[in-house]
């Protein structure tokens, strides 16, 4: 459970005792301040630093925690020594109030377009990692489209999950991340179109006999230490490509990287493993299926040692999209549609950025 920071309150274990709810009608007083005190509380991870961010007295904000908790007439916050931990009820109203609290955002200013106070918004979520010349191509193309529509884009950086659930909570109103399996098993009302299908990058050591061949099996890969991830930088491909591994070995698991942002430096650490068991690395999706052939392949010597193949059959597959709400206005979703069809063809979204 998340830990909160907050030692001013007191030391016991356990929550302190509430008052029994009123029988009836207690929902119906929760008002939504409360539930952006409680967001931000659990965000800022002190009660002191989350007074500062919604500029109101550390008290108050005490004493409406408190109030919300005597409200829903259960402990959503444990005193401990050490802090103060969310509990298993407190986990549930946090993701119901960013779910309520990110729909009447979202209401009050579509409110405000039909009144015509406004300009409308779109919130649209990029990963931190995808190939940068896909995520600046669907960037541009947005950022022209948004202007031709009079429309004002707010940009997410945050992972997305294989279920896009930031965008199916109206948390964000479009994203640009991978599908493992067909558009069809997104959940309601989630719609998306498909940029384009892409496989990893695949590094062996230049001894390895993979890289006199040029190609691996995944039989092969299952067999090496496979340097790949973090998980909560992209679960949907992670658990994906766990799973086709561990149909082959069960007792498969990815080694976490230990530089996630530079290549050269995870090439390095795979080469100067144990010799006795070969590593391997795994980039995330990065090169087009069936594309065209890579002219020029890196050196081992260019490489630390290691050398590029190809993964036989491409069973780690996974598609780039583009996923909204099947929700947002028309005007909005025809945009989404424009930015779409002005981007180049796949193989160019892959086109490999300098190292």
């Amino acid at each position: 459970m998340t830990v909160l920071d907050e030692r001013a309150l007191t030391s016991s274990s356990t929550a302190l005792p509430l008052r029994a709810p009123p029988a009836s009608g207690a929902a119906q007083s929760i008002e939504l301040r409360h539930l952006r005190y409680f967001v931000a509380l659990a965000d800022a991870g002190s009660f002191t630093h989350a007074a500062q961010r919604i500029f109101i007295a550390q008290p108050t904000l005490s004493q409406q925690i408190r109030r919300l908790e005597e409200i829903v007439g259960t402990p959503l916050l444990q005193r401990r020594r050490e802090g103060l931990r969310l509990t298993a009820a407190g986990h549930v109203l946090l993701d119901a109030s960013r779910n309520v609290l990110a729909l009447v955002d979202h209401e009050v200013s579509r409110t405000r377009q039909a009144a015509g106070l406004g300009r409308q918004r779109l919130r649209m979520a990029i990963p931190p990692h995808l190939p940068e010349s896909m995520a600046v191509a669907v960037a541009a193309g947005l950022r022209a489209a948004a202007v031709a529509a009079e429309v004002d884009v707010v940009w997410l950086e945050t992972a997305l999950d294989a279920e896009f659930s930031l965008v199916g909570t109206r948390r964000a109103d479009a994203g640009l991340g991978w599908l493992t399996a067909g558009p069809e098993t997104l959940p309601v009302p989630l719609d998306a179109m498909v940029l384009g299908e892409f496989e990893p990058e695949v590094w062996v050591p230049s001894t390895h006999d993979a890289a006199g061949r040029g190609t691996i099996s995944l039989e092969e890969l299952a067999g090496m230490d496979v340097i790949h991830g973090p998980r909560r930088a992209d679960p949907g491909t992670y658990d994906a490509w766990t799973r086709a591994l561990q149909a082959v070995d069960p007792r498969f698991g990815f080694t976490d990287p230990p530089f996630r942002s530079s290549l050269p430096l995870t090439l390095a650490f795979a080469a100067a493993g144990d010799r006795s068991s070969s590593s391997a690395v795994l980039t995330g999706p990065s090169t087009v299926v069936n594309g065209p052939a890579q002219l020029v392949r890196s050196r081992p010597a260019d490489a630390c040692g290691m050398a590029q193949v190809d993964l036989q059959h491409h069973p780690l597959t996974a598609s780039a999209a583009l996923v909204w709400s099947g929700d947002l206005p028309r005007p909005l979703q025809q945009m989404l549609f424009d930015a779409a069809e002005s981007l180049p063809a796949a193989a160019s979204l892959a086109a490999p950025a300098p190292r």
